[in-house]
């Protein structure tokens, strides 16, 4: 249940209102916002009247919440986040790009993208240190070291970074990562959520191939649970009938989590469609239906790249790219 207040509500009214509703047995989220200050009431709401409460003179409107999320929820929080990764703001107008290799392969090689992706307009580094991959004899990453060589990019190029936990045993590897990502095949991993929602570092949720929307945002209210709101979601395909690519991009999540949610979204048109040539056009559609970012695989050579080398731009095509995003932005799509 919301609990919309008047503009000109007192402190006195809200204290008696706030310790009445506690009596009930209820938890109260307080959100002021520029125009409306809203208390979100968690826990057994079949025991509040709703009528009685509108008609409080503090009161301007109380709104019943069907959907099971409560703190990613618009109707709770009803501006845009906007989240703080290392010095870049994502959402609320702020739109980021990230990029980087599938995989971390060596110093070299990971160095030398993170400068041409940063001069191309990039303003966040990926790369997979831990890789979860289908068969168990392909390459699983660097793990450690690769966390290393990470850092080391980081440092030389002040970008900040972003890499994909597996497992809450690895998340004291994770100390100077600026953005945790969650991968798809963990999206319903419930205790590592939890043990995120702990962490005061931005968490990146990306959606699970078989996943709804709602499920998605379940995942992220795991999290924030927890106390922890710097959740940024991430679409990044979906599974269905078609063969033709990878996955299936589902831009349509774009205006629906707009819809639905206050955080921010971003795209990742590599995993989705699995082949470099269809990544532009997606990245651009992403773009123009009001994303909040995009996640691009860059690979210096993508034919020898230790995974993903299909789906993966060289940095000239990247560079390409980011002129046509930059290009695109300002006829973005507006959600009010």
């Amino acid at each position: 249940m919301i609990v919309i207040l008047k503009k000109d509500y007192n402190e006195d009214q809200l204290g008696n209102l706030k310790d009445w509703l506690k009596s009930m047995g209820l938890d109260i989220h307080l959100s002021a916002g520029a125009n409306h200050t809203v208390l979100g009431l968690v826990g057994d709401t079949t025991v509040v009247d709703a009528d009685l409460i509108r008609a409080l003179s503090i009161v301007e409107d109380v709104k019943l919440v069907q959907e099971p999320y409560k703190k990613a929820n618009r109707k709770f929080h009803p501006e845009d986040s906007v989240i703080n990764v290392g010095n870049v703001k994502v959402g609320g107008g702020n739109v980021q790009v990230i990029a980087g290799p599938c995989s971390i392969e060596s110093e070299e090689q990971l160095c030398g993208i993170a400068q041409s992706v940063k001069e191309s307009g990039a303003t966040v580094l990926r790369g997979g240190a831990f890789k979860p991959r289908t068969s168990p004899y392909a390459f699983q990453g660097l793990r450690a070291k690769g966390m290393e060589i990470l850092l080391t990019a980081k440092k030389l190029t002040g970008l900040p970074i972003v890499t994909e936990v597996m497992d809450v045993s690895q998340l004291d590897l994770f100390a100077d990562v600026d953005l945790i990502q969650v991968g798809a095949r963990n999206m319903q991993n419930f205790e590592l959520l939890k043990e995120l929602g702990r962490m005061k570092k931005p968490i990146l949720l990306k959606r699970g191939l078989s996943s709804t929307i709602q499920e998605l945002l379940m995942s992220a209210e795991y999290i924030m649970s927890e106390g922890n709101e710097d959740v940024i979601l991430c679409e990044r395909g979906i599974r269905t009938f078609e063969t033709a690519t990878r996955n299936t991009l589902d831009l349509s999540a774009v205006p629906l989590l707009k819809e639905h949610t206050h955080l921010p979204i971003v795209i990742d048109p590599s995993h989705a469609t699995g082949y470099a040539r269809l990544v532009p056009p997606m990245a651009l559609a992403a773009i123009a239906a009001g994303a909040d970012g995009l996640m691009v695989e860059v690979h210096n050579e993508p034919s020898r790249a230790l995974s993903d080398g299909v789906q993966s731009l060289t940095p000239a095509d990247f560079d390409t790219l980011m002129a046509q995003v930059n290009a695109i932005r300002p006829y973005a799509y507006k959600y009010s």
